[in-house]
Parts: structure tokens; C-alpha cells; sequence
């Protein structure tokens, strides 16, 4: 199920409160919008525990520059995404500038646990399923899930629409889940 956007209508009176300092008024807009700004971000940093601190900067900057909201430039979701969105990318360059080892040493600690020879044979056989896409496929499924690329990015560099990367990633998952389930 897909959550329904918040009328514009109730959250522009929000940002009015919320850039007066209205912390209630800033709860009310949380609880509305954090699940759609978290997809927002997600889609830009796929590992949850950075979505989860983008999404923090978001709101604290939301908090900070609600006074800028201007209604007739943009709706009220458009101007929260573009903020989620924004705090994600620099979120998502901050950590492709730390040191390898960093990220290396929390992807680790946040790894399951998996016997090695288990892991290899699990690797060899994702290997084996995504050889199975077509070329310009597996590097949208490795630029999109494994370096973290956006749809957006994925459209500039593919010279696609956005929508047709969706739909090709979707299917890309498809038939690698059936590939994985079909061992």
C-alpha cells in the first residue's frame, strides 16, 4: 500500500507555524510527512542507517528554513522531498569521502553473520543470476543498489526517462528473485 500525500492544504498552515517556532505545529508535519520523506531519501542512500540520519538533517533543516517556504513557488511535499533529497546526496558524498576501511568496518558490523564457504557459494550464485540480465541491466542493478546511484542519476547517465529506469529496475529484481528462488 502506498501512503497517501498530505493535502497541501494542511501542511502550508504548518510550515507557517513551524517557521514561528511552533513545536507542536513541527510534530503535527513529522507525523504527516516522515514516512514519505524517508522513501525520499532511501531512494538516494539505500543502507537504512544513513536514510535514518539524512532524514534527521532533514527535518532539523525543515525546522531551520520553514520560514522560506513560499507556497507559490511550490507545493508543500514538493518543497519537503526536494529537502529530504537534498540532505540525502550530501549525506551520500559526506560518506563517499570518508576513508574505505570506515565504511568497510560498519557495512561488517551490520553484516549477518554467514560461514564463508555459504557466502561464497550465495555470491557466486547472485554472480551467475545477474550475468543473466542484459549488460546495460546489470549496471543499473550494481550503480543502483550497490553504489547507491538515484533514479535521476541512472537517467542521465542511461539517457532515459526516469520512469523507464524504474520499470527496468523493477523487472531486473524480478528476474533476479526468481533466478535466486529458482536454485
Amino acid at each position: 500500500m502506498t501512503a497517501v500525500s498530505p493535502a497541501p492544504a494542511t501542511l502550508a498552515p504548518l510550515l507557517v507555524l513551524v517557521s514561528k517556532g511552533d513545536r507542536e505545529a513541527f510534530g503535527r508535519l513529522y507525523d504527516l510527512t516522515a514516512s514519505r520523506l524517508f522513501a525520499v531519501v532511501r531512494s538516494v542512500l539505500p543502507r537504512s542507517d544513513l536514510a535514518e540520519e539524512a532524514l534527521q538533517e532533514a527535518f532539523v533543516r525543515i525546522w531551520q528554513k520553514a520560514g522560506l517556504y513560499d507556497q507559490a513557488q511550490a507545493q508543500p511535499m514538493a518543497w519537503l522531498a526536494a529537502i529530504a533529497r537534498n540532505q540525502a546526496i550530501d549525506l551520500r558524498r559526506r560518506a563517499s569521502e570518508r576513508p574505505t576501511a570506515d565504511l568497510d568496518d560498519a557495512a561488517e558490523a551490520q553484516a549477518p553473520v554467514m560461514p564463508e564457504a555459504e557466502f561464497a557459494l550465495e555470491l557466486k550464485h547472485l554472480r551467475e543470476c545477474l550475468s543473466g540480465l542484459p549488460e546495460d541491466r546489470q549496471d543499473m542493478v550494481l550503480l543502483a543498489y550497490y553504489r547507491g546511484w538515484s533514479r535521476e542519476e541512472l537517467a542521465a547517465q542511461y539517457r532515459r526517462p526516469v520512469t523507464t529506469i524504474k520499470t527496468l529496475l523493477r523487472r531486473s529484481l524480478i528476474a533476479l528473485r526468481e533466478c535466486l528462488d529458482g536454485r
